[in-house]
């Protein structure tokens, strides 16, 4: 049935949102775990009240424009993205003086003022204290300090700031995406490792790391084999996307955001264009087989690959569908990577349990400062 909305849009279930939030929810209180969702997949308030109504202890957010916006739902916010700069410092710590604000940190050498003393600085001229976790490479090598000693070394710098409040590690092991959950068991067990060492090296110096804060949403329901950590930080689950599916992480029934789209032309044999193109799919390739899966999966023709996007155009390769879509049909697709589509949408329409359908703000749209 084609639903009254224009597209390209972003059609969400509300009843498969709610089941994955309360799933993880779940899971977190089972194994003594603090649950602090990650924002940058939905960027709305709407979504992140749904989150901590179920529990979420707090929300993590990627920037400094992010935690802006969610500050207004919530006042105990992680700034998950290197703080350095004036303009991101000087944000961090006024949020910090109207509530419980942390950022991470990975940088032991500073270029002038930069880093971790221009976010002293500003705390201090602001009077207010912000909370830094120490940023670990685990294995990503993406950010992160990437010995024991250098975690420690940096640990003793922001104990010894006035205005800064040393309160744990923080780390993030994208890497273990590519695994299938079954497989990952020994290379968390390698994150723990580097966990527990540094953990170690902390107490024998006086320091604590209060709070240990990982996770991704392919390695979610398997944080319990690091058990150094006291948080997790999933972003994707709310929704999931095709990378989820491919990482074995979820099924197509958890998809709960999808591309509703139309078909505009059939013109050339073999092929169908939709109006969802780069603008709305994004080129964000899959993660498994990136070169043979093509822009996401088609719903309702799952033999179709997109082949190619331009900026409005989605073009579908059809040939071996035993049916193929005609002009107007409307098509739903699971991206290949939900958030930065997300990103790229003013307002998202949702399905209710009761069955309407409504309009729900994306708050904190190209908020990427």
């Amino acid at each position: 049935m084609n639903l009254p909305i224009p597209t390209p849009a972003i059609v969400i279930d509300l009843a498969v949102v709610k089941r994955n939030i309360q799933r993880m929810a779940e899971y977190a209180k089972k194994h003594n775990l603090q649950l602090r969702p990650h924002t940058k997949t939905h960027k709305s308030h709407f979504f992140a009240m749904m989150q901590l109504v179920e529990g979420a202890c707090g929300l993590t957010v990627a920037k400094v424009e992010e935690a802006q916006s969610m500050f207004k739902v919530w006042e105990d916010l992680l700034i998950g993205y290197p703080v350095v700069d004036s303009y991101r410092t000087q944000t961090a710590a006024w949020l910090a003086k109207q509530g419980n604000i942390r950022v991470t940190m990975d940088s032991l050498e500073f270029n002038g003022v930069y880093g971790l003393p221009l976010l002293n600085q500003m705390a201090q001229s602001i009077h207010s204290t912000i909370g830094v976790l120490v940023d670990v490479d685990v294995g990503y090598h993406r950010t992160g300090v990437q010995t024991p000693e250098d975690a420690l070394e940096l640990a003793k710098q922001i104990d010894a700031s006035s205005n800064l409040r040393l309160d744990g590690i923080f780390c993030y092991y994208g890497h273990l995406s590519t695994y299938q959950p079954k497989k990952q068991k020994p290379h968390l067990k390698k994150v723990s490792e580097k966990l527990r060492d540094i953990i170690s090296l902390w107490k024998e110096h006086g320091l604590e790391a209060k709070i240990v804060s990982g996770g991704s949403t392919p390695t979610a329901f398997q944080s319990h084999f690091i058990p150094e950590l006291t948080e997790i930080r999933p972003g994707t689950y709310i929704f999931y996307d095709r990378n989820s599916i491919s990482s074995g992480c979820c099924t197509i029934e958890d998809c709960a955001a999808r591309i509703y789209t139309t078909v505009v032309s059939t013109s050339l044999p073999g092929k169908a264009v939709v109006d969802a193109g780069s603008k709305t799919l994004t080129s964000d390739r899959l993660i498994h087989n990136p070169d043979e899966a093509g822009y996401g999966l088609v719903v309702d023709y799952p033999e179709a690959k997109i082949t190619r996007l331009t900026e409005e155009h989605g073009e579908i390769d059809i040939r071996k569908c035993s049916s193929i879509p005609k002009i107007g049909d409307r098509l739903y697709i699971i991206p290949n990577h939900i958030c930065p589509c997300i990103n790229l949408q003013n307002k998202v329409w949702v399905l209710r349990l009761s069955g309407k359908y409504d309009q729900i703000k994306i708050h904190a749209r190209g908020m990427v400062i």
